[in-house]
């Protein structure tokens, strides 16, 4: 078992930054795909990025919505994976989610959620 808890949401203005974290506990992090979602009212949830861990290191991947303005990374010595968002559009309010699998799309464990909300 995987508890996910997120962290980090909030009320931004348009053009302005938020960081999410999702603090992991029950197995390391390294081991597991750590991805972040988001489901705005009314719409389904949807993908935003993802982290694996390789030999090389980091290889994340993102959603076209959210290419070069969010950033996920991880801290496997803290069992943390975070989103860095930057230029925040209106359009991205909603609820955004960690999830936690053995490969991407296929996560078995999710946190409770926390509210974004970017106001124009």
């Amino acid at each position: 078992q995987v508890q996910l808890v997120e962290s980090g949401g909030g009320l931004v203005q348009t053009g302005g930054s938020l960081r999410l974290s999702c603090a992991a506990s029950g197995r390391t992090i390294s081991s597991v795909v750590m991805g972040w979602f988001r489901q705005a009212p009314g719409k389904e949830r949807e993908f935003v990025a993802r982290s694996s861990w390789s030999w090389s290191g980091e290889i994340t991947y993102y959603a076209d919505s959210v290419k070069g303005r969010f950033t996920i990374s991880r801290d496997n010595a803290k069992n943390t994976v975070y989103l860095q968002m930057n230029s925040l559009k209106p359009q991205d309010t909603a609820v955004y989610y960690c999830a936690a699998g053995r490969s991407h799309p296929e996560y078995d464990f999710w946190g409770q959620g926390t509210q974004v909300t970017v106001s124009s």
